[in-house]
């Protein structure tokens, strides 16, 4: 049996590293110590991790590999390496959701999606940077400072997932855990060149990560490829009745189909939602013109469509997010909040003047927009094609710092509908950088958003060279 090269084993797929662990021509250990000391080396400028749990990570993949010796499969992530945002509590280690507030919180149990990758016999290398509280960012008046962009580190991740989506590019990780509120798995994933998954609202038990907006949070992976979100998302779904909003539905098969291709299937395009937006780049509307002219090639029958403005969408999500985050923060926002980081504080005291009227009519507005997207334009059409960040990551030198800066990314919408939405690699831009575009479903089809995302990941795998980020060559 061949042995992998060591240069190359931060490039496995989940699937293909799985298969050398059942094998014998690799170990859990091996792979682990590789990635820790790949981590030794970027980290240092790339600031993706706020804790390095190295001598928890050795031990899980020690006793992985006892346990597949010994005939024991948890099943596909067995032996693998993972990490999680740190907003997941997780028994025995801080959880600071990047902030001061809980710089010395360590929680007593595990979020259960953070037990599921534990049971599936995964190896949890670390707590990854993220927006304070997964909303105010980036930041430089924190515990940590913000996770850079492997691309360009003068350049932003996004947020608020932002050392996930610099983690898994920069191949310290296959999969890490996010979370999206309003595009915050998404956001990082378009602007850091992997595959971003937000599942149906209710799809991953929330319990045990720190909320955002309760109506709005959803938990799901940033993965280098579309196969490895497959997998990571087969195991943290599922129904949890401790969670309010978890939805009673047998868990997903999301690999059975996956390169079935898109032969027949309806994809709209609403190019109103993005064609007049700020901040929208000429590459960005190239790619997904490409991008749509390539699914039709391929047999999918592409239609433009409408959906209502982008503007009512943002509108609806922004008032519902703060209000609730509000509601969440208020204690701390009135007795401590000069413990808050400035950008975070001057958005969450925007919630202290949101009426209940103002709440109630954004909950109604999103019940029409929720029927425009899934009783309208999802009847008409299998899965929408649009825009996901409107152009490359911006710069940190153009972000205000007395103030929050502009985010451009069209993600709200399917927060504010729950329909799983998929961010996925859409080339280049003329300096380097990704670019992205957004695939979305109806509620609780992954399998077949998953299937579409898998073949746009061979169509754009197509149009060029393949591309390594510059900050890699310093791990080779």
């Amino acid at each position: 049996m061949s042995t992998p090269d060591l240069h190359d084993l931060h490039d496995l797929p989940i699937a293909e590293a799985g298969q050398q662990l059942r094998d014998g021509s690799l170990t859990s250990q091996r792979l682990t110590r590789h990635l820790l000391d790949r981590m030794a080396t970027l980290e240092p400028s790339l600031h993706s991790f706020v804790l390095v749990t190295e001598e928890r990570a050795m031990a899980d993949a020690t006793r992985a590999d006892a346990e597949l010796a010994a005939g024991t499969d948890r099943g596909p992530m067995h032996g693998i390496p993972y990490a999680l945002k740190d907003i997941y509590d997780t028994a025995g280690i801080r959880t600071t959701c990047h902030s001061k507030l809980l710089i010395e919180n360590i929680p007593a149990k595990d979020s259960v999606v953070a037990g599921k990758l534990a049971g599936a016999g995964g190896v949890l290398l670390g707590k990854l940077a993220t927006h304070e509280f997964a909303l105010g960012g980036p930041s430089f008046d924190l515990p940590f400072p913000p996770a850079r962009n492997p691309w360009n580190t003068d350049h932003i991740t996004g947020g608020s997932s932002s050392g996930s989506g610099a983690a898994v590019a920069a191949r310290l990780v296959r999969t890490a855990m996010g979370s999206d509120t309003g595009g915050s798995i998404r956001g990082p994933a378009a602007y850091c060149g992997t595959v971003g998954l937000k599942p149906t609202y209710g799809l991953v038990s929330r319990r045990g990560v720190f909320p955002l907006s309760y109506t709005l949070d959803h938990c799901g992976p940033l993965s280098a490829s579309v196969e490895d979100a497959a997998i990571t998302t087969e195991i943290i779904a599922g129904f949890d009745a401790s969670d309010p909003a978890s939805a009673d539905r047998p868990a997903p098969n999301l690999r059975k189909g996956l390169r079935d291709g898109v032969a027949g299937l309806r994809i709209g395009v609403p190019r109103n939602l993005y064609k007049d937006a700020e901040g929208l780049a000429p590459a960005t509307v190239a790619a997904l013109d490409r991008m749509a002219n390539d699914l039709a090639a391929a047999g999918a029958v592409v239609q433009e469509i409408a959906l209502p403005d982008y503007a009512l969408f943002n509108a609806c999500g922004r008032v519902i997010l703060i209000a609730e985050a509000y509601a969440i923060h208020e204690d701390n926002l009135r007795s401590r909040p000069l413990d808050f980081g400035e950008l975070l504080l001057m958005r969450m005291a925007v919630g202290a003047t949101i009426s209940a009227a103002d709440y109630i009519q954004a909950q109604r507005l999103r019940r029409e927009l929720s029927e425009a997207v899934n009783r309208v334009a999802l009847r008409q059409c299998d899965l929408l094609l649009t825009a996901c960040a409107l152009g490359p990551a911006p710069r940190f030198a153009d972000y205000p710092a007395d103030r929050p800066g502009p985010m451009h990314i069209q993600t709200m919408p399917f927060n504010v509908t729950g329909n799983p939405a998929l961010s996925m690699p859409a080339g280049f831009s003329d300096t380097g950088l990704p670019l992205s575009a957004q695939l979305v479903a109806r509620p609780f089809e992954e399998a077949l958003l998953l299937r579409a995302g898998y073949a746009v990941e061979q169509i754009v795998a197509a149009w060029d060279t393949p591309r390594s980020p510059a900050l890699l060559a310093e791990a080779a």
